[in-house]
């Protein structure tokens, strides 16, 4: 019962917003009563916590079952872009902004274990890229890789990116075309080229 009340409060949280989705409406999509909840969870505080962690998990290792496939380094990273928006139903909850403001000690947690997973993947992408003569040879791939993180970590600030104004699709496609042209080598230009008109 614990798994599928996590489960079903995280498609809630991710469709309505931490704010917005009460133990009531949990337990009332779930066919239970609110006491079957609180066995297994003290208040709203230890299911978002839970909640959280379950999709993080879950994204996690998306991730790395995409990075896994070894493509090439820019399609790669369209392809978690791609992952990640299906799974967070493209943020248009405004989830990491929500836990962030509602929820600050869990946001910061969570950020702590998103930087770790990103800085490893992130690295790794551009070391690649290098490699392959996709990405240019002088960059320097520790100061690129936390600008990265922290420039998506900005995205979802709805002070600096209204959801009314920009789309988080629309913003994630910007910042990737804009991090990929800064880094890219002539070769690396024709594969950001194509996945910009796939689209």
């Amino acid at each position: 019962m614990r798994d599928k009340i996590i489960y079903n409060a995280s498609e809630l949280f991710i469709t309505y917003g931490f704010k917005s989705v009460t133990m009531d409406d949990i337990a009332n999509n779930l066919g239970i009563s609110k006491k079957t909840i609180y066995q297994h969870f003290d208040n709203k505080t230890k299911l978002v916590e839970s909640t959280t962690m379950h999709m993080f998990e879950i994204i996690s290792h998306g991730i790395d079952c995409i990075c896994e496939l070894k493509k090439n380094p820019i399609d790669e990273l369209y392809d978690i872009k791609s992952f990640v928006m299906l799974h967070l139903k493209d943020e248009k909850s405004s989830p990491q902004y929500q836990l962030h403001k509602y929820y600050p000690k869990i946001a910061a947690t969570l950020k702590k274990k998103q930087f770790e997973v990103m800085q490893g993947c992130v690295t790794n992408n551009l070391k690649r890229g290098v490699e392959n003569n996709i990405f240019r040879p002088e960059i320097d791939t520790e100061f690129i890789s936390r600008i990265y993180f922290n420039s998506m970590v900005s995205l979802k600030d709805q002070d600096l990116f209204p959801l009314n104004n920009f789309s988080m699709n629309m913003l994630m496609d910007n910042y990737l075309e804009y991090h990929i042209r800064g880094i890219c080598t002539p070769k690396g230009l024709e594969i950001l080229t194509k996945n910009i008109n796939k689209k």
